[in-house]
C-alpha cells in the first residue's frame, strides 16, 4: 500500500426532490382535492474516520463524490424518497481544508467521529401542503432546493507521542527499527526514508507510538531535498527527539541547521518539548566524540544523550526521557494498533 497524505476531491450533495401538482379523480369519491406529495430531501456528504485506514490512499483514484438526489413527489399523497448520504471514509488524523487549502474546516482525532460537511437540498412542498380553508385547490408547488458543491483539500498528520527529526543519514530508521517491531528501510545514503513510519515502543512497561520523517536539510522549507511537507506529521507529538550524527562534519551546525528548518515550517514545533541526542557514538574516537558533544551541548544550550542506535548504548535512557514528557495517556490508544499494522510496507 502506498502511502498518501494529501489528496484533492470534489463533493456535492444530493438536490432535493420537486413538489407534484396532482388532484384526486376517483370515482364514488364525493370530494377530491389536492393530492400532490412533497419531494424527498438530497443525501448529505458525510466524512467518518474508520478505524484501520492509514493512508488517504483511496483518493488518488477517485476524486468526485456526489450525494444522491432526493426523489419528486407523486400524486395521492406520495413523498419522494430522502436521497442517500454518502460516507467517505477516512484516516484518523485526517484534517478538511477549503480549496484554498489555509482555511481548516475540521480536524478528526478518533475513531468514529463523523462530520457532515454538505447537507442536501431540502425537498419542495407538493400542492397538497398549500391547501387551506380559502385555498381549496392550490396549483403551485415548490421545487426542490439544490445542493451544496465544493472542492476540498485532505490532510494526514499521523497521530503519534513522539517524533524523530534529523538531517538525512542521521540514524533514525535504525533507531526506529531498534526500539520497536517496524521495519523501515536502511542505507548508507540519505534520503533512505521518503515516506513517514510508525513504531510502537516499549519503555519500562510504558508503551507509546513513535514517528520517524525523512530527513531535513538546509533549505527545506523552499522545497530542497524532500522539503519540509512531512513536518506536519509531528505537529501533534508531544516531544520532539532531535538525532545527531556524530560522524558529521559540526554537530552543533547540523542542530541549527535542523532548528531552522524548523521555525521556517511553523505549526509550533520549535515550542515543543525536544530531547537532543548525539547518534552513531560507536562510529567516532573518544576524542572527536568529546568535540561534538561539547560542539552540539553549545548549540542546543543542554547536555546532549550519548547513544548508538546499531549496539544500543544509550538507547534505553533516550526511551525513558520520551516516556517521562508523554506520561502515562499516550495521545491515542488507537495510533497503536494502526502502527503495528504496518500500513506502508510496500
Amino acid at each position: 500500500m502506498k502511502f498518501l497524505d494529501e489528496a484533492k476531491v470534489y463533493i456535492r450533495s444530493g438536490d432535493g426532490g420537486n413538489g407534484c401538482v396532482a388532484f384526486r379523480r376517483e370515482k364514488f369519491i364525493e370530494f377530491g382535492g389536492p393530492s400532490g406529495g412533497n419531494g424527498g430531501r438530497g443525501g448529505n456528504v458525510i466524512l467518518e474516520v474508520a478505524d484501520g485506514l492509514n493512508t488517504l490512499i483511496d483518493y488518488r483514484y477517485q476524486q468526485h463524490f456526489k450525494a444522491q438526489k432526493g426523489e419528486n413527489g407523486m400524486g395521492s399523497d406520495r413523498h419522494g424518497a430522502n436521497g442517500k448520504n454518502i460516507v467517505l471514509k477516512v484516516p484518523m488524523g485526517t484534517q478538511i481544508f477549503d480549496e484554498d487549502r489555509e482555511t481548516l474546516i475540521h480536524d478528526f482525532t478518533k475513531v468514529g467521529e463523523k462530520f457532515v460537511l454538505a447537507e442536501g437540498g431540502n425537498g419542495g412542498f407538493g400542492n397538497a401542503h398549500f391547501k387551506s380553508s380559502t385555498n381549496r385547490a392550490p396549483r403551485n408547488a415548490n421545487p426542490g432546493q439544490p445542493g451544496e458543491e465544493r472542492w476540498i483539500w485532505l490532510r494526514l498528520k499521523l497521530i503519534a507521542d513522539a517524533g524523530l527529526v534529523g538531517m538525512p543519514n542521521a540514524g533514525k530508521s535504525t533507531f526506529l527499527s531498534k526500539v520497536s517491531a517496524a521495519k523501515p528501510k536502511i542505507a548508507d545514503y540519505p534520503f533512505t526514508t521518503l515516506h513517514p513510519q510508525l513504531g510502537v515502543v516499549n519503555a519500562d512497561g510504558r508503551e507509546f507510538v513513535l514517528a520517524d520523517i525523512p530527513g531535513l536539510i538546509e533549505g527545506a522549507h523552499e522545497g530542497t531535498g524532500l522539503g519540509d511537507r512531512f513536518l506536519g506529521h509531528v505537529e501533534r507529538c508531544r516531544v520532539l527527539l532531535h538525532l545527531i550524527d556524530a560522524t558529521c562534519e559540526h554537530a552543533g551546525k547540523a542542530y541549527k541547521t535542523v532548528r531552522k528548518e524548523l521555525d521556517a515550517y511553523g505549526g509550533q514545533l520549535t515550542d515543543k518539548i525536544e530531547i537532543v541526542a548525539l547518534n552513531k557514538i560507536d562510529a567516532v574516537e573518544p576524542d572527536e566524540l568529546k568535540k561534538q558533544k561539547d560542539r552540539l551541548k553549545r548549540a542546543a544550550k543542554k547536555t546532549p544523550l550519548l547513544l548508538s542506535g546499531v549496539t544500543g548504548q544509550g538507547v534505553k535512557e533516550a526511551l525513558r526521557a520520551l516516556a517521562d514528557v508523554i506520561g502515562e495517556s499516550p495521545v491515542s490508544a488507537k495510533a497503536k494498533s494502526a502502527a503495528e499494522a504496518e500500513p506502508w510496507s510496500a
